[in-house]
């Protein structure tokens, strides 16, 4: 009897540690906040050399998820972006895990990468902040990208280029946020920038103005997304912001304001939106003063930054707040600084 036992655990113990690792599921993995170590290895100097006209190339991807999980595939990895291929050593990627070397990791599908720009510690900072840009954005609307930190180290297939380690991160797909707010994206189509949901577009303006960011236009599509709900394709679209690099929350050295802005630079705040009746912005005002102590401590509480960038950045947030004050205030940032 003790051989039969000592016999049936053994079984147990060699089909757990044997056990294959369950496929990631994306809409979990972007739930997760813990940082996910990363090695990428491909042709370095490939992806710099066809920057102009972005190729498939093949990858090598290991992700450790912990100690429980590391996933070891082959993946595919392009180039992407506009102005980050003009001024970066590695442009911002976009990674295909759904390729037949990549069974555990296919479900992510084709994921946006951001990346440092160059490799060094201040490019890195500008990254953690736009990351941060985004969990701001997630605390404040269910309409917006969710993103996943990684740490990930960049290594060439051909070394010809020493390695090098850096923050990144994964954006979340927008047919994966579309699906999770009952909507589909709409493509080609131009909408003006009023004929959008005037809710979501009122809060989209209050959110550009808190960021300081202005590189952004509806009509046509410029940093962002639009999506409409499943129950009527005819209503007004929902306007998504991504993209937020050129923000004065960000304060990347490259970043200037959008072309015939009235500022000298992106710490200046411009508000770009229509005007709206006090009693229009009032319940979205609550919406961020509601969750303006989980945004500070969210900030003050991001370690990976230094103490003075987590100052300066708690700083900036604090002016807008001081915007919504009080009646007034609004009325004044929001309605008489309005576009007519």
């Amino acid at each position: 009897m003790l051989k039969l036992l000592f016999f049936f655990f053994t079984v147990i113990n060699i089909q757990t540690v044997f056990a294959q690792p369950a496929p990631i599921n994306r809409q979990q993995f972007f739930l997760q906040d813990s940082v996910i170590n990363v090695q990428l290895t491909t042709d370095i100097r490939g992806l710099r050399n066809n920057k102009q006209k972005p190729v498939w190339q093949p990858a090598h991807i290991v992700m450790n998820f912990g100690d429980t999980l590391v996933i070891d595939e082959n993946i595919r990895v392009q180039v992407r972006g506009i102005t980050r291929k003009q001024i970066c050593d590695v442009a911002s990627l976009m990674l295909d895990f759904k390729t037949n070397t990549s069974p555990l990791l296919s479900d992510l599908k084709k994921l946006k990468l951001v990346g440092g720009c160059v490799n060094s510690s201040s490019s890195e900072e500008l990254l953690l902040k736009e990351y941060m840009v985004y969990k701001i954005y997630n605390m404040l609307s269910i309409m917006s990208f969710r993103v996943r930190l990684l740490r990930i180290t960049y290594n060439d297939s051909r070394q010809k280029m020493k390695p090098y380690t850096q923050y990144a991160f994964l954006i979340e797909d927008m047919k994966d946020l579309a699906e999770r707010n009952n909507c589909k994206e709409i493509k080609n189509r131009t909408v003006a920038t009023e004929g959008t949901n005037r809710q979501q577009i009122t809060f989209i303006y209050l959110f550009q103005y808190m960021i300081g960011n202005t590189d952004w236009a509806v009509p046509n599509n410029h940093n962002i997304k639009l999506m409409v709900p499943l129950t009527d394709t005819n209503a007004r679209p929902y306007p998504i912001a991504y993209d937020f690099d050129y923000c004065g929350l960000v304060d990347a050295p490259y970043a200037v304001p959008a072309d015939g802005l009235d500022i000298q630079n992106v710490r200046e705040r411009y508000y770009r939106g229509y005007a709206r009746s006090i009693d229009e912005l009032r319940p979205v005002v609550s919406i961020f003063k509601e969750k303006q102590e989980a945004i500070m401590q969210y900030i003050n509480n991001f370690y990976l930054l230094k103490p003075g960038t987590r100052k300066s950045m708690s700083v900036y947030l604090e002016r807008f707040y001081d915007v919504l004050k009080d009646d007034s205030s609004v009325r004044f940032a929001f309605i008489s600084n309005a576009l007519r």
